[in-house]
């Protein structure tokens, strides 16, 4: 397959798309940690604990997916400035680890996708079967 330089530049509205996703999911669940914190200020409870490392190891996975898609994003306009300059080989390699990088921010989206159910999941359960404390 010949490279060329629209090769890379097929991966920009993908990659911006899913930045714009990323940033959305992380504005969210900032507010969520700024309501957990103001509840938690209200009332200590010990529930809120497995709430906040949660809602932690979330915050991490978004940084790291937000990351992970920068790096695309930049290693892709590295492998089309090499492309222009008629580097051809250095830009594939380039552009193979930008694929790579990419392919990890999605893998680490899915991760953040499981756990988010997870967090949903407890909290239908204690729609279903309340404690008797949390009747009230």
């Amino acid at each position: 397959m010949e490279m060329t330089l629209t090769t890379p530049a097929v991966l920009f509205p993908a990659v911006s798309l899913l930045l714009l996703a990323y940033t959305n999911r992380f504005l969210a669940l900032a507010s969520v940690i700024r309501r957990l914190h103001a509840d938690y200020q209200a009332a200590a409870d010990p529930r809120y604990l497995f709430q906040i490392a949660n809602l932690r190891r979330r915050i991490r996975l978004v940084r790291n997916m937000q990351f992970a898609g920068v790096l695309s994003l930049l290693l892709c306009t590295i492998s089309m400035v090499l492309l222009f300059f008629g580097s051809i080989i250095p830009a594939e390699v380039i552009f193979s680890v930008s694929l790579l990088a990419m392919i990890w921010s999605l893998v680490l989206s899915l991760l953040e996708i499981h756990i988010s159910v997870q967090a949903l999941d407890l909290h239908l359960e204690g729609v279903e079967h309340p404690r008797p404390t949390d009747k009230g």
